[in-house]
């Protein structure tokens, strides 16, 4: 029977419980999963299977000679193939919305905004490599009667790595997920995607392949340019991390899991990059005349904030560090109020939910730790419940204890209580790396601020001032990224049209005649991008 069902044609939107390699729906060999509704505690229909390592074999071999292509087209014609899928998921919206709904229990208006948002940061890749200048041409003309010594001719732009092997995340599972930023950017590079999809919304993401690869023959590429395999446990990742046809990846989850696929891609013959954001705390820091004169402007906000989502955002803020003053004691006071009176809500998956309830009675459970408030359990038995927590510790005790500072995925936050400006430098100095830091402050705070926002800019991606961390604009300035342990390569963003540069890199082109050169390094210029000729930016010819 799964032989017969092996290859199916994918006609409609609907579920066939099938990873898609080859442009064709493919029954795995491997273990039996299915999706599970986490508010009502049951399993959802159809039965899925893990990849075998031979669709792995096949998935790589097909993208490997798709780049051969793929790589090669131009950028209206990438961008044509990107607005095609935007486009697709616009009109499975309602589809799409119900299922992701089903699988995560996250609101519908949420997941209605995340599907507008999926598609529009496709639509801005088009954009990007439509216009063109994102390759960075640099154009050097040959000197030939320069002493002591003539130049040749040389010429540079970005050029696409290869097969590129994308996670989906678990929180968002349309814009960090099947057709999410990793693979929208990985494509607009010119670089053929295998996804592995999370088994937390395995229907969301067939869907979702169905779309991308009814767009790869609607655009007549080849079928290697997008594969989908699903994956019960590790085995199909750690596959694809491994195989020689991969030349990059990209992965959004925890800390644990993208260190294993870094460690494995290091370990490769030919070790290639990973570009992976795995986990922050995001500090918030309040000042003290911030503090003072809308300090219950700022607990409403940062509670809204840290509770968001049932605290399932990477930014979600985990630290917060406030005077110890009367000031902090009636901010805390405020915002625990607030987390007494909150009700439960329905995390991602049992797991998710699990590993939470754990980390906040690990930390509570520390005599450093003081658990201030915890909300009120309204979750009937078998549900994936998350209750917001809020605790605190001196900022001696977070110094002494460096464990505490790392992220518990869910709806809590620990206040930092520090006793004066210059203690706050060095907790800020102690942290590690991370996406986001906050501070709010007046004027008169910020004046006297250089030195903390000095060490925030060496630990964070993204500084905010009197606001908060959670909400990801995606747009050309946003950096979604930091140093290690945020993710991987400090340099880099997964948010942003700058999450483009991720998947390309830079070839040379020296003394090649006019016809040999790739348009957008010829002398005429013929797509009339943005180039840097002899240092200066123009876009005449040469």
């Amino acid at each position: 029977m799964m032989r017969l069902l092996a290859l199916l044609e994918l006609r409609s939107m609907m579920l066939y419980g099938c990873s898609i390699l080859n442009g064709e729906a493919r029954v795995g060999s491997g273990a039996a999963f299915a999706g599970f509704d986490p508010a009502a505690g049951v399993q959802l229909e159809p039965a899925y299977h893990s990849a075998s390592t031979e669709d792995v074999e096949l998935a790589a071999i097909l993208a490997d000679e798709a780049f051969a292509v793929y790589g090669k087209l131009s950028g209206k014609e990438r961008g044509r193939f990107l607005r095609e899928i935007a486009a697709g998921i616009d009109s499975a919206a309602v589809e799409l919305v119900a299922r992701a709904h089903a699988e995560t229990a996250l609101p519908e208006g949420r997941l209605k905004g995340e599907t507008a948002r999926t598609a529009n940061q496709i639509r801005m890749f088009a954009q990007v490599v439509e216009e063109g200048s994102w390759i960075m041409a640099r154009i050097d003309p040959a000197l030939p009667d320069r002493t002591p010594l003539p130049r040749a001719d040389i010429r540079s732009m970005l050029r696409p790595l290869g097969p590129v092997a994308v996670f989906g995340a678990s929180n968002f599972p349309l814009a960090f997920s099947v057709a999410g930023g990793d693979t929208a950017s990985a494509l607009a590079a010119g670089n053929p995607v295998i996804v592995k999809a999370h088994a937390a919304h395995p229907g969301c993401s067939e869907l979702v392949g169905q779309i991308i690869s009814k767009s790869v023959k609607a655009c007549g590429l080849p079928a290697g340019t997008f594969a989908l395999l699903f994956d019960a446990g590790t085995e199909v990742g750690s596959a694809l991390v491994q195989h020689s046809k991969i030349k990059a990846v990209g992965f959004t989850g925890s800390l644990r899991g993208g260190r294993a696929l870094m460690d494995l891609a290091a370990r490769r013959a030919e070790p290639i990059p990973c570009y992976m954001e795995m986990g922050s705390t995001n500090p918030v820091f309040v000042l003290p005349e911030a503090l003072r004169s809308r300090g219950s402007e700022i607990a409403s906000g940062l509670f809204a904030s840290f509770t968001l989502g049932v605290g399932q955002m990477c930014t979600k803020p985990g630290l917060v560090f406030l005077p110890r003053n009367e000031d902090g004691d009636t901010f805390v006071t405020a915002l625990a109020a607030k987390v007494a009176q909150s009700t439960s809500a329905t995390m991602l998956t049992p797991g998710i939910a699990g590993n939470y309830a754990a980390g906040v009675a690990s930390r509570g459970g520390q005599p450093e730790v003081e658990t201030l408030a915890i909300g009120v359990s309204t979750s009937r038995d078998g549900c994936a419940a998350g209750i917001a927590a809020l605790l605190q510790v001196s900022g001696a005790d977070l110094l002494g204890h460096p464990e505490l500072a790392e992220e518990v995925f869910g709806p809590g936050t620990l206040i930092v209580r520090y006793a004066d400006g210059q203690g706050l430098v060095g907790l800020a100095a102690a942290l590690e790396g991370q996406l986001t830091a906050a501070v709010h402050g007046s004027s008169a705070d910020l004046a006297e601020a250089g030195d903390l926002m000095d060490i925030l800019e060496r630990k964070a991606g993204r500084l905010i001032v009197n606001g908060f961390p959670t909400g990801v604009e995606v747009c050309h300035a946003m950096v979604h990224g930091g140093p290690f342990p945020a993710t991987s390569d400090i340099r880099t963003t997964s948010v942003g049209s700058q999450a483009i540069f991720r998947f390309a890199r830079p070839v040379c082109y020296q003394d090649f005649p006019q016809a040999c050169l790739p348009d957008e390094l010829k002398n005429e210029n013929p797509l009339g991008i943005w180039r840097t000729i002899n240092g200066t930016m123009t876009r005449d010819a040469v």
